[in-house]
């Protein structure tokens, strides 16, 4: 029987990798990488050499089941996604469950994932929170914004550069200035920042700043 090692990769900095995950990516027989450009130039910089094959949300479920007949033959593979731990909003939970019902091991390490340290670059109660992914972009949107304003324990979610301000100014529209909110972007990379203030503050400063890159929004708990 095969195994399916998930692995994490950085998120920005490429130092942000453990010493095991560069091992395993060495060992298995092949790497199964949600873009094999992207993974590419990670496995070149640890000087890796390794096949790799497509697994993304277009193929995945034309390919799982082919994966884990090889998995049941013997195969081990390695998940990658472009960043950060896979199925954490990125492929990866499909196939996981699939090896699951086959009775493949699945062994997920321990990595970088971009909410984490934008809830505690926030300054906001860590102890209990939520993970609420993507917010839908238009279907189910608004009634998921009202959830989160009723929401007792802080909210992370990410969000796309080109969407971030139509969040803010929904976010300003449900709640105002009644909750802080931080807004973390490029996290382990050289232009990091974290922004910190009231929607309606947050909207001021983007639209008089540059919105590039990958964003994680982090929000007050309802008090």
């Amino acid at each position: 029987m095969g195994k399916l090692y998930v692995v994490p990769t950085p998120i920005g900095n490429l130092e942000d990798i453990t010493y095991r995950a560069v091992r395993i990516l060495q060992e298995v027989d092949a790497i199964l990488a949600e873009d094999t450009r992207t993974s590419k130039k990670l496995l070149q910089h640890y000087n890796i050499d390794n096949k790799l094959f497509p697994y993304h949300l277009n193929n995945e479920h034309k390919v799982v089941d082919g994966l884990v007949e090889e998995m049941k033959n013997g195969t081990v593979y390695a998940l990658v996604s472009d960043a950060g731990t896979p199925a954490i909003s990125d492929p990866g939970f499909l196939i996981v469950r699939a090896c699951i019902q086959n009775e493949i091991d699945v062994e997920c390490l321990p990595g970088a994932t971009a909410f984490v340290p934008a809830l505690v670059n926030s300054g906001f109660p860590c102890e209990k929170f939520v993970y609420e992914g993507f917010l839908p972009h238009k279907k189910g949107r608004q009634t998921r914004i009202q959830k989160i304003t009723e929401e007792e324990r802080t909210v992370v979610l990410y969000e796309s550069p080109h969407r971030l301000l139509k969040a803010l100014q929904q976010f300003n529209e449900a709640f105002g200035d009644e909750r802080r909110v931080a807004v973390c972007r490029e996290i382990s990379k050289k232009f990091e920042e974290t922004i910190i203030g009231t929607s309606n503050e947050l909207i001021q400063h983007f639209e008089s700043h540059p919105i590039k890159g990958e964003f994680v929004i982090v929000i007050e708990a309802k008090k």
